[in-house]
């Protein structure tokens, strides 16, 4: 089986962000293979546990990537403050002679970005609504590594390391099978607080549950990082309850047009046309807009937006939601079947090194600084009795499942075959019976020891 096929058989997606096919985006040759080891958002510790704990393992794949890529440059991104695990790497790499490079990033939100490291570590910069490929690079998580060194080795993505930050006596590391429910997780840990919301990945760009049924069903799936427990009552709880119609009435008649979620925003910054502004103060007359090409000038600059959330979270003053906004005209774009066009050869804006968001001022405007420690996190091992498998862990079609109610199945086993297109194979993290399968998901009961 060629290096491809082994990655694509094994199911491997991005760990670190929206669960891209990993074979896909290996399926190239590059210039640069770029690891993001940056741990974009606040109070995440995976990455930074596996850089401590694989270095060696991580560079050697690292440099196969490379190899298989023929890129000539191969580099480890990650913030020169995490001093442990820069020389843990550096030491992987003096060991071995790899010809891998590490590349210290300052400490700033979206440091971890894709299109934010291109650009840092090689200049370049990729263009709107493009991939790292337009401009010869390949970029993977760290997690993604560790899962294609798994991968080469006939091991397939069935387990995830993740971490647990925030409202805990300890943090904690855990690597549990895909599947498992969050509230086995939850147990492990001394959470500090009665009443809590859990956001699944980080502060940023998280997917929060408040209430205890949503927190009930969740489970960890390929791209899970990191649970951030937050108290009930919590700003960023809160402000997660306001509606789109809420929004869209502040945004219409609160903005004061001061232009900063537009002059810090990490995309524009890097030359690609995103102006929030605009979209804000568009929008009380949205829908008197009736020509295509006057609603394109007021929204379309929306489609370029990443969703990284300093525009409504660190840069506007009157605490109004742009990020939302901007998702509300592309919505709306899409509905008129506006794309407006992209560029394809755009340029770092002057201010690119001047306009970062120091990752400690952002903790602070977030109320989460009670939260951070500089202990190593605890790990944490959990038994899991049963697990419900999701068939969508990834960007594309769900898997098509390959097993049935009753069937038995060994730990690493293919239990959902990636449909036709885009899709990857699932396999299970545990050994048991299959007990139910849904259009949804297949849930396994494990075995009694």
């Amino acid at each position: 089986m060629d290096f491809v096929e082994a990655v694509k058989a094994a199911g491997v997606v991005g760990a670190g962000g929206a669960g891209f096919p990993t074979h896909v985006k290996l399926n190239a040759k590059a210039e640069w293979f770029l690891v993001n080891a940056a741990e974009c958002e606040p109070l995440i510790e995976t990455d930074k546990y596996l850089c401590r704990t694989y270095p060696d393992r991580i560079v050697e794949t690292v440099k196969t990537i490379a190899g298989h890529l023929g890129a000539s440059h191969a580099v480890i991104a990650l913030k020169a403050k995490y001093r442990r695990e820069m020389e843990a790497l550096q030491g992987a790499i003096d060991k071995s002679g790899a010809p891998v490079e590490l590349f210290g990033l300052r400490t700033f939100y979206p440091a971890g970005d894709e299109q934010t490291l291109v650009q840092q570590v090689t200049g370049r910069v990729v263009p709107e609504r493009g991939l790292p490929l337009d401009v010869g690079c390949v970029v993977d998580n760290v997690g993604t590594v560790l899962a294609i060194a798994d991968a080469l080795e006939g091991k397939p993505v069935s387990e995830k390391f993740l971490s647990v930050t925030g409202a805990v006596k300890q943090t904690r590391m855990f690597h549990v099978p895909l599947g498992t429910p969050i509230t086995e997780i939850l147990k492990e840990t001394e959470i500090t607080e009665p009443d809590y919301a859990v956001i699944v990945g980080g502060p940023m760009m998280g997917r929060m549950l408040k209430d205890k049924e949503a927190i009930r069903q969740a489970v960890v799936t390929k791209t899970t990082g990191n649970l951030l427990v937050l108290p009930a009552d919590h700003y960023l709880v809160k402000r997660s309850e306001l509606t789109e119609e809420q929004m869209i009435h502040r945004a219409a008649t609160a903005c004061i047009q001061c232009r900063m979620c537009t002059d810090m925003c990490p995309r524009f910054m890097i030359g690609h046309e995103v102006r929030p502004n605009m979209v804000m103060r568009n929008l009380w007359r949205e829908k008197s807009i009736s020509s295509n090409e006057e609603f394109e000038k007021a929204f379309g600059s929306a489609v370029n937006c990443c969703s990284c959330g300093v525009c409504e979270m660190f840069a506007c003053p009157m605490g109004l939601s742009p990020r939302k906004m901007n998702e509300y005209a592309k919505k709306l774009l899409k509905e008129r079947g506006i794309n407006p066009a992209r560029n394809m050869h755009p340029v770092a804006r002057e201010a690119v090194e001047y306009r970062k968001i120091p990752t400690e001022r952002l903790i602070a405007r977030l109320d989460l600084s009670r939260y951070v420690t500089h202990d190593l996190p605890q790990f944490t091992e959990v038994k899991v009795k049963e697990c419900m498998i999701p068939l969508s862990q990834h960007i594309g079609k769900p898997a098509l499942p390959s097993v049935k109610a009753g069937d038995h199945v060994e730990k690493g086993a293919l239990v959902a075959a990636a449909a036709e297109g885009l899709s990857v194979n699932i396999h299970t993290g545990m050994s048991g019976v299959v007990t139910e399968v849904t259009d949804k998901g297949i849930r396994i009961c494990g075995e009694e020891e």
